[in-house]
């Protein structure tokens, strides 16, 4: 598959944007373990255009991390055709323009999937976009706005004419939020549509490599990317990776699962600051599948969850590592 002269090799797995989890040290990470391309959190056009230091930091892409793409989202004209200018001044490999986001205090305001009540506008900022920047634009959409405006299927023709390398889109519509079960009906109709010609990259409910193959067969994706089911999870690219070349599962040992998130700590910690890094990085301790299934393991959670320094979210690993681990490992 290809984004423009970008070659992601054959069923490219890729890290999804994500608020508040796609950082610097998470995307590099990602990279590491298998992902083929990684997308920045999403940065707010007009936050750009004003040079607010922290979304200006996010479109920080270092070289470990390529190929990366650095995702804005907008709702109006200039002020994303101007952001998309100075995020090309980062050197990203692709610009990605967000047109999916269903979260109130972005759709509501008209940015994100509230273009989808808006499609004529949607398209003004694309064509415009693409004709502003040398790198490729991509764009990351829903099914349509609600069930009874599921447009997706004409929509990814015209963001095709429109100049687009290549569409992203999550199988629920806006109203569906993360709610409910992806529908890649719709998906695979895009993908088989004969005048389609860009790649079309498949999004929702990737939970596992064994899925990611089924998806990849049945619906005939160029490429499949993956958002929930990294979080506090980064091996998990490794899995798929392993899984779609060699049909099996590859061996990940707990100890190398708990220093990939030992290391997402320390990174957020020197990246951010100690206080603001661990409140940065609780996200992923939740969410990470490496304590589920732990009996009594709720209060070693709270713990965790609560330590609010790095000394002390350091004895609760160590705890965690040399203690209870290995007395799961002794019961399996």
């Amino acid at each position: 598959m290809k984004i423009g002269n970008i070659d992601l090799g054959n069923r490219p797995v890729m890290l999804a944007p994500m608020e508040d989890v796609t950082d610097l040290s998470f995307r590099r990470i990602c990279r590491e373990q298998g992902a083929d391309m990684v997308y920045t959190e999403f940065v707010s056009a007009d936050a750009v255009i004003r040079n607010i230091d922290s979304t200006l930091r996010k479109m920080i892409i270092n070289p470990g991390e390529r190929p990366a793409a650095i995702q804005i989202y907008g709702r109006e004209v200039e002020p994303m055709v101007e952001a998309a200018r100075i995020a090309q001044e980062a050197k990203p490999d692709v610009i990605d323009l967000n047109f999916g986001c269903p979260v109130k205090k972005v759709a509501r305001k008209g940015a994100g999937a509230g273009l989808l009540r808006n499609v004529p506008l949607m398209l003004e900022i694309t064509r415009e976009v693409v004709k502003a920047v040398d790198v490729p634009v991509t764009a990351k959409t829903r099914l349509g706005w609600d069930c009874n405006s599921k447009i997706i299927v004409d929509l990814a023709e015209q963001l095709q004419d429109c100049g687009i390398k290549a569409l992203t889109i999550h199988g629920r519509t806006r109203s569906q939020m993360y709610n409910g079960e992806a529908d890649w009906t719709l998906i695979g109709e895009v993908k088989n549509n004969p005048r389609m010609a860009i790649p079309i990259i498949g999004n929702g409910d990737i939970t596992s490599a064994e899925k990611l193959a089924l998806y990849y067969d049945r619906y005939g994706v160029d490429g499949i990317m993956v958002g929930r089911a990294s979080i506090g999870c980064p091996w998990v690219f490794r899995e798929m990776k392993h899984y779609l070349l060699h049909g099996t599962l590859p061996t990940i040992t707990r100890h190398e699962k708990m220093e990939l998130i030992r290391r997402q700590i320390n990174e957020s910690i020197d990246r951010i600051d100690e206080y603001r890094g661990i409140l940065h990085i609780r996200r992923h301790l939740a969410a990470t599948p490496l304590f589920k299934g732990i009996k009594n393991f709720r209060d070693t959670r709270i713990a965790m969850l609560r330590a609010n320094t790095q000394a002390e979210l350091n004895d609760i690993l160590n705890h965690i590592e040399n203690d209870i681990l290995p007395a799961l490992d002794r019961e399996q």
